[in-house]
C-alpha cells in the first residue's frame, strides 16, 4: 500500500497509464483482427487496405511503449507476406 504522497501519486499515474495502454492495445488488436478477416476472405484489395490502416496503429503502439518494436516489425512482416500470398493462386 502506498504511504507517502509521492508513492500515492505514482500509484494514481500507474492506474491512469494502465487504462490508456489497455485501450490502445485493444485498438491495435481490432485493426489486426480486421486484417486477419480480410486475409481469410481471400480478397487481396481489402486485405491491403486493412494492412495499410493497421501499420500506423502498430507503429504508434511502439512509440507509446505498449509493444516492442521487434514484435511489431515481426507482425507487419508476417501479415504483409500473407497478404502478398493472396495474389498467387494455389496450384
Amino acid at each position: 500500500m502506498a504511504n507517502t504522497s509521492q508513492s500515492k501519486k505514482r500509484a494514481r499515474q500507474a492506474d491512469a497509464r494502465h487504462d490508456v495502454n489497455k485501450a490502445r492495445r485493444s485498438r491495435i488488436r481490432t485493426f489486426l483482427r480486421k486484417v486477419e478477416e480480410a486475409i481469410a476472405s481471400g480478397d487481396q484489395a481489402v486485405a491491403i487496405e486493412a494492412l495499410r490502416a493497421a501499420q500506423p496503429e502498430l507503429a504508434r503502439g511502439v512509440t507509446k511503449g505498449v509493444l516492442h518494436k521487434n514484435t511489431v516489425s515481426r507482425k507487419i512482416s508476417r501479415l504483409s507476406s500473407r497478404v502478398k500470398g493472396l495474389a498467387t493462386p494455389a496450384a
